[in-house]
Formats: C-alpha cells, structure tokens, sequence
C-alpha cells in the first residue's frame, strides 16, 4: 500500500471525528444568567436543557460547504462540495449533493465518508457521543462575558478513549445553557499516522435555536502534511419543532419532561 493512500485515509477517520461531535440544536424561553453556579449546576442545566432541545427538534433543513486543503506528500489537493442537509427526529439525516469540485479522491474519500460516518454514528452512537457525566468528567475553568453574554468554560476529561469523545474545552452559555463553542482534541488518536489533530467549532443562535456555524478541523501528519477541513452551515430552516415543559431555569428539573426523554440524547 502506498504511503500517501495511508496517510490520506488516515485523515479521513479523524476529520470525521470532527464532524460527528455533538451539537447544541434549540432552547426554551430565556432565564436571568447567574455567573456564581456551582459546577453540578452547570452540568445538570447542561444535561436537562440538552435534552429538551434534541426532543424538541423534529425536523430542520440547510445547506453545507465542505472545503478541505491538504499540503504535503505526496502532493497538495484542494476539493469542495455543497449539500443540503433535511434531518428527521429521532435519528435520520437526508444529503442530497447540490456541487462538487477539486480532488476527486477527497470527494469520494473524505467528504462522502464523512457524511457516512454522521448518519452511522447518528444512528448507532448517539448515547456513546452525548455532553453527559456518563461520558465525561467535567472541571469548571471559569467564566467568561463577552458582547453576546456570559459563558461556563468548562474543561472536558473523557472517561474512555471512546473514538466519538474529545478532549479539550467547552463554552455553555449562561442563560440558555447550550454549548456555544468547543476547542478539543479527540479523545483517542484514530491513527498512528496522526500526530495532532485540533477541533474548533462554533455555534449561534437563530431566533429560539442554537445551531452549528463552523466546524474546522486541522490535522497534523507524522510524516510532514497538513489537512485543514473547514464545514460551514447556512440557510437554516426550522421546519417542524415542538414545544416542551421548561426546565428549572437553573436547575434542569426532567420530571417536568415528557417520557420521550429518557431515550434521547443531544442531538447531532
């Protein structure tokens, strides 16, 4: 087998790691943030608003680019390609591909299997990938304000070198408590071809929803070789979505939630 096919595929496996993190979907109405929560707090409010969210989601379409730049052996390649994505609750995702360009090998290696990969681990893994104690041991590294308001930074310790886990860093707002930023690490090296790889994704609010904006993925090669993959969300369309009884503003109280709950996790 050639070095540059192992390499290549090598990548693949943990950009999509990237993809597959969990994403804060929607919230309830709006509570008074509170800078002074105690870590339990803020991983009760995390977990119980979590999954409220992902119930309360049923179905949403939009659009995403997928642009990735390699450079190094055994030569660069640069792809793209737009889908548009339709979710369905509990656990199925549409992808219909609108353009492609560039690498045919990226297109059909990376972005494809991508795509494969979040349908399977939305199907199989969603319990394995959940922002819950199960998963993670969680530390409080403080709290940060900013123009869009005040966020927990919370520090992620992985319990299992589980490949859907990630090591690292997230922000969870204040008031709505929905993970707004994550900085990490996987928590298990997909390949020995590997040498680093960091994740940073980023998420916003549209109207009552927290959505993912950008996900960007720079992988490390041990052999020389850098892979920067970039996923961009846009044209977000709520098409169906639930109300569902609010949680304690602070709290996170799921005996106010309907039985729905106890089988599902944060939504993809």
């Amino acid at each position: 087998m050639r070095v540059g096919s192992i390499r290549r595929g090598s990548v693949v496996a943990c950009l999509f790691l990237a993809s597959s993190l969990p994403a804060a979907q929607i919230t309830e109405a709006p509570a008074t943030p509170i800078a002074s929560l105690s870590l339990d707090q803020v991983v009760q409010n995390l977990e119980g608003h979590n999954t409220s969210r992902a119930t309360a989601l049923e179905q949403f379409e939009g659009d995403r680019v997928y642009r990735l730049r390699y450079r190094g052996f055994p030569g660069d390649r640069d792809a793209e390609m737009v889908v548009k994505v339709s979710f369905h609750a509990p656990n199925s995702k549409e992808f219909s591909i609108v353009s492609q360009s560039g690498s045919k090998f990226i297109i059909d290696h990376v972005f494809k299997k991508l795509i494969e990969g979040e349908q399977e681990a939305l199907r199989d893994s969603r319990q394995q990938t959940a922002l819950t104690r199960v998963n993670y041991d969680f530390q409080l590294a403080g709290y940060e304000n900013s123009r869009n308001g005040g966020a927990y930074v919370l520090n992620l310790i992985p319990k299992t070198k589980n490949k859907y886990l990630y090591r690292g860093k997230i922000w969870v707002d204040a008031t709505d408590f929905a993970v707004v930023r994550i900085e990490a690490e996987p928590a298990k090296n997909p390949s020995m071809w590997i040498k680093k790889t960091e994740i940073s994704h980023t998420y916003s609010k549209l109207g009552d929803f927290w959505l993912p904006v950008e996900n960007r993925t720079v992988s490390r090669l041990r052999l020389g070789g850098v892979a920067t993959l970039t996923i961009e969300y846009q044209n977000y369309k709520i098409t169906k979505a639930v109300r569902v009884a609010r949680t304690s503003s602070h709290v996170g109280d799921l005996s106010l939630l309907d039985g729905r709950l106890a089988a599902v996790s944060p939504a993809p």
